[in-house]
């Protein structure tokens, strides 16, 4: 209990519910994997075995990443509806590099389970006690006739067989330090390619590290209003025709952005050193709703009556 409150608490400090969530599935899913459901076959199967419970559980968390990037499915819904995004190479080059940005998120849960159970051992040790019969066979299978007889005594020894201790210790000694060696070797690789990452995107970052602090704290403050703002006129709108329909009265109206307004705010953006606009949302305000104030206050202007206009016009009092 001790260790899943530690982990909770880990997962509460997360900013993102979802990649706290990540964090707890593979801090102590290793452990009761490990624990409770590996047992080493000890035969024929153990290589496959042992590369399923090493292998399987991290490409399950790097397809989970990616089921709960929010900006994943940004990106994904309805991409292939406008065919101007494979044709036009920019735009391409865009959503390879936003993949990549979410792929390195998404590598850092299925690594660390990868990491941690090469640090332990048993996963590697029982698939490798299937593997490399020669070498069992020169140093421990003295006995056997054949590289047959050898491989069926090697593979006991995740569960205690064999005909000798001490060449069972050796063996599972000689596999847990190769283990280990290769999850330190991978968390080491893990954290410079981290380390490589984000010194080039913060090199490369068209703001400087205040403006980058607010651009971020700009982007949750607007994505939280915006899911309030959305829950509101949904249910606004929902009300009213519930209210109509049952009433058989005529439905008030309530302006609902049109698709187009949709599509502009949805994208993904790409700040700009000129326009100084935080999201796509900020640009549609700051672009799109003042040509359509001053296109509609034409018209408005265009349908006055003529006598109304000469009155504002003339300032004629009564």
């Amino acid at each position: 209990m001790e260790k899943l409150n530690a982990l909770l608490k880990i997962a509460n400090k997360q900013t993102n519910l979802a990649f706290g969530l990540v964090s707890l599935l593979t801090a102590g899913g290793e452990q009761i994997f490990s624990s409770v459901l590996f047992r080493c076959p000890c035969n024929e199967l153990n290589f496959m075995y042992g590369m399923v419970f090493l292998l399987l559980p991290a490409v399950a968390l790097l397809l989970l990443a990616y089921i709960l990037s929010q900006k994943m499915w940004k990106m994904m819904t309805g991409f292939c509806r406008n065919r101007t995004n494979f044709c036009c190479w920019k735009k391409m080059l865009h959503f390879l590099k936003t993949v990549l940005k979410i792929s390195t998120t998404a590598l850092v849960a299925p690594s660390s389970w990868i990491a941690l159970a090469l640090l332990k051992g048993n996963y590697f040790e029982c698939a490798m006690t299937n593997a490399n019969v020669t070498y069992y066979k020169e140093r421990f299978c003295g006995g056997a006739n054949s590289l047959v007889e050898c491989q069926t005594e090697v593979q006991t020894f995740p569960c205690g067989g064999g005909s000798s201790a001490n060449d069972r210790e050796a063996v599972l000694l000689t596999l847990r330090a190769h283990s280990q060696i290769l999850g330190w070797l991978l968390i080491a690789l893990v954290m410079l390619s981290n380390l490589l990452l984000n010194c080039l995107a913060r090199c490369t970052s068209p703001v400087n590290y205040l403006q980058l602090k607010f651009w971020r704290i700009y982007s949750h403050e607007e994505s939280k209003l915006m899911d309030s703002y959305t829950l509101i006129h949904a249910k606004e709108l929902a009300e009213r025709n519930i209210e109509s329909f049952f009433k058989h009265s005529s439905p008030k109206h309530i302006i609902t952005p049109s698709n187009k307004d949709w599509d502009k705010i949805s994208t993904l953006y790409k700040f700009s050193t000129k326009d100084h606009y935080y999201s796509t949302l900020h640009k549609y305000v700051d672009t799109g709703m003042i040509q359509m104030a001053a296109f509609k206050s034409a018209e408005s202007m265009s349908d006055n009556p003529a006598v109304l206009n000469f009155v504002d016009k003339g300032r004629m009092c009564l």
